[in-house]
């Protein structure tokens, strides 16, 4: 039973930053709606046949289950926010630490969703 509560709040907070995200720019709504689904898929059922079942963000979910696939056009949104972040990393009074960290990890993780599938 504390299992299961485990996973349905991780589902509820990943579900509701992902509802969030719809209207937080900056904030993304499909990577926490894939954990909000995974987490669902181990203790809550109903939720993640909900979220596998929606009109707009379940073919996304299925085809990351089964693919590791993301859309070509969700890859093109990402860089493009993530260029627009290293750019304000660049020209605002940011530590120096973050100067230097931040492009880097930012350019891995392009890399990395560059190398995924197009779903």
């Amino acid at each position: 039973m504390l299992i299961t509560a485990a996973w349905r709040t991780l589902a509820s907070l990943a579900l509701a930053l992902g509802t969030a995200g719809v209207v937080v720019p900056g904030l993304p709504t499909v990577p926490f709606l894939l954990v909000a689904a995974w987490a669902g898929g181990r203790g809550w059922p109903q939720l993640e046949a909900r979220l596998l079942a929606h009109p707009v963000h379940g073919p996304t979910i299925r085809s990351w289950r089964q693919h590791r696939a993301v859309p070509r056009k969700a890859k093109w949104l990402a860089t493009a926010l993530i260029l627009s972040s290293i750019a304000m990393i660049v020209v605002a009074p940011v530590p120096d630490f973050l100067r230097w960290t931040l492009p880097p990890v930012l350019g891995g993780i392009s890399i990395w969703l560059w190398s995924r599938p197009d779903a």
